[in-house]
């Protein structure tokens, strides 16, 4: 866990996480149980952040105002950039944007087919598997993704855990692996904006990554109107904190903190990394107003 402040300012602060994933994008519990379970963990801000869908964003409204949970409404758009994927959080984007909607289907279509693909080259090998075994671990509506397969292979019992697959079969550099459509970085950016939106780059330098984000593209993104890094992440060390507190100083970006929280899906727990308040402010502040910080 990356410490964002004291242990007294954690107990007088609120406890903001500005990364999470329900079963609409490849989280394991819907929007609701995903919202009660952040207010059973102590958060105070919880961002929905789902991958390339808004989806699950009326859900997790009802849930917070039952919870009494302030909701920050998100995505996560996937990026590709030299053959290696980036991940961009845009909070508070206007879920009618017809650009950014346009983007986003195109993106989600491209993935449910590039996952028929993968399983067809892993069954080849031997891998037992099959295509329906897959869809089975798509809810309804969900944006399908690399984690359904891992997902299958725990249900017919292969693997215990997503991390298996992932080391294995589903990494960037596998062998199975195959590539589906994803928006370039500065055009993503420029949509979020657009949309009224405030773009953030998930886990810039994790170390799990394929490639290594180069600090020329953040300073194009950055003149696109990016407003933030998430620093604070467990994928990122302590090297890898430090390069993002200093780009950020340099570029004149907001740092935040967040889990990642994917349910089962991931090791990943509520909470364990945070943004401070002063900079849930800033991005309140810098988005168009369209949507707002839903408040209990």
């Amino acid at each position: 866990m990356t410490p964002t402040g004291s242990a007294r300012e954690a107990r007088t602060r609120p406890v903001i996480d500005l990364h999470t994933h329900s079963a609409v994008s490849d989280g394991t519990e819907t929007p609701t149980e995903l919202v009660a379970a952040a207010a059973r963990a102590g958060v105070d801000v919880l961002a929905l952040t789902d991958h390339d869908t808004v989806a699950g964003w009326a859900e997790a409204a009802a849930a917070a105002r039952t919870h009494g949970v302030t909701l920050v409404r998100g995505i996560e758009i996937s990026c590709a950039w030299h053959h290696s994927s980036i991940h961009l959080l845009g909070y508070l984007t206007d879920a009618d944007d017809a650009a950014l909607a346009r983007e986003l289907a195109r993106a989600r279509d491209s993935r449910s087919t590039r996952l028929e693909r993968m399983v067809a080259l892993m069954a080849a090998d031997g891998i037992p598997l099959g295509y329906d075994e897959v869809l089975a671990q798509v809810g309804p509506g969900a944006t399908p993704g690399r984690p359904h397969i891992a997902d299958a292979l725990i249900a017919n019992g292969t693997i215990r855990h997503r991390d298996e697959a992932f080391r294995s079969w589903l990494g960037d550099d596998s062998p199975y692996y195959v590539g589906h459509y994803a928006p370039d970085p500065v055009r993503a950016v420029e949509l979020v904006r657009a949309a009224g939106g405030v773009p953030v780059i998930a886990h810039p330098f994790t170390r799990t990554r394929t490639g290594a984000l180069d600090d020329a593209l953040v300073e194009r993104m950055r003149e696109a109107g990016l407003v933030g890094l998430e620093a604070y992440h467990r994928d990122h060390g302590p090297a890898e904190v430090a390069r993002a507190e200093a780009l950020a100083g340099r570029l004149g970006l907001l740092l935040t903190g967040s889990s990642d929280y994917h349910g089962e899906g991931k090791r990943n727990r509520l909470a364990e990394n945070t943004t401070k308040p002063e900079v849930l402010e800033a991005i309140e502040a810098a988005s168009s107003g369209v949507t707002e910080v839903l408040r209990p």
